[in-house]
């Protein structure tokens, strides 16, 4: 399922040697509810390198399962949401279920004792992110969510390791760049609809929130401006092909992101992903998928500091220690892995960001006469 060229289909693997697993055979089994977006293979992925198994997969659609189950043979066919959510061996339940649905699996989850485990967004409404907030403070159980760009990227996470280790100095600025190719003809009906995946700052732009909370040591910001517009489909006039936004930390860093469906087809990966990160001493840039015309392999990152200029390939490099992290979190309840309180304000001012949105005017009869 790692194919490059098609971001819905991406499902990172780590380089051999670079992960470990942190439960024996059978400790901790995963339900699968909802196969609605390819992202669900990149998430069982991490969590069974690290020694999770799948158990139970249930979708409503017979293709999507018989296709996971290509990839996860083991798994049994569950006939019902009830029976993964039921089940008293499963520890946690994963989906990618259409993003309007899965707050409220979430919570269900929950309530019958299961850790959860969502796609980005995670909720679509404040409405949502209320109850699952709500729900986790009620229950005690974790509510993560995959923020692929930052966990599932080996760069990204070398980019979290020198800052910690001081490389830059103090953050100032993160800026995200995040084209997406659309591949409109092989995306199903609710792919364009906002009412279903939240408008696009909800949809792509909450990664790229969690990243400047996250790398910043931020816990929360200000939504300064926000913009969405429709360029390239007028077929679907609600759908929203690019956003972008800037914010302000409470640790007074700022940020600018700039998200889209506009990457062209020449393009060798799905996504031209660039983060940049300023600090007081230097700065890094992650290129996440491509080194566009020079480097076909993404992972790649530049960091200047006093000392020079460095160009690091992170590729086998430092893996994805999350889901490892993410599994003992469930095991002993302890918080190593993650921040529920960020993952949740990251969801929050991605919608914040979406209502505030200016809907620019692009146009109708542009290029005519």
């Amino acid at each position: 399922m790692q194919e490059k060229s098609s971001g819905m289909n991406y499902a990172p693997r780590s380089a051999e040697g670079t992960t470990r697993t942190v439960c024996e055979t059978g400790e901790f089994p995963l339900g699968v509810v909802g196969l609605d977006h390819g992202h669900i293979y990149g998430m069982c992925n991490g969590l069974v390198e690290a020694g999770a198994n799948v158990k139970l997969v249930y979708d409503p659609d017979p293709a999507k399962v018989d296709a996971f189950l290509r990839s996860y043979p083991d798994a049994q066919v569950a006939r019902s949401e009830d029976e993964v959510l039921e089940d008293h061996e499963v520890r946690m339940v994963a989906s990618a279920s259409v993003p309007v649905r899965r707050a409220g699996l979430g919570i269900r989850a929950m309530k019958c004792g299961k850790d959860f485990f969502a796609d980005k967004p995670p909720c679509t409404t404040r409405e949502q992110l209320d109850r699952a907030r709500a729900t986790v403070a009620e229950t005690g159980r974790f509510f993560a969510v995959y923020y692929s760009e930052r966990l599932h990227v080996e760069a990204s996470v070398m980019a979290e390791r020198l800052i910690a280790e001081g490389a830059i100095g103090r953050v100032v600025q993160v800026i995200n760049i995040a084209p997406h190719r659309m591949s409109l003809s092989q995306r199903p009906a609710w792919f364009v609809d906002p009412t279903q995946y939240g408008g696009i700052l909800v949809d792509i732009g909450s990664h790229q929130i969690e990243q400047f909370l996250y790398y910043t040591g931020a816990r929360d910001a200000r939504v300064v401006s926000s913009r969405v517009a429709n360029y390239s489909v007028p077929q679907h006039p609600q759908f929203e092909d690019f956003g972008d936004a800037t914010l302000t930390a409470d640790t007074g860093a700022v940020s600018y992101l700039r998200v889209d469906w506009l990457n062209p087809d020449g393009l060798g990966a799905w996504g031209d992903g660039r983060m940049f990160v300023l600090g007081t001493e230097g700065y890094i840039e992650v290129r996440k998928y491509i080194d566009v015309a020079r480097d076909p392999e993404g992972d790649q990152l530049y960091l200047v500091d006093q000392k020079g200029e460095h160009h690091l390939n992170a590729t086998g490099k430092e893996g994805f220690p999350f889901f490892g992290r993410l599994i003992r979190d469930c095991l002993q309840r302890t918080n190593t892995a993650y921040d529920q309180a960020l993952a949740f304000k990251a969801m929050e001012l991605a919608l914040t960001a979406q209502e505030q949105a200016e809907h620019i005017d692009t146009g109708a009869n542009y290029g005519k006469e």
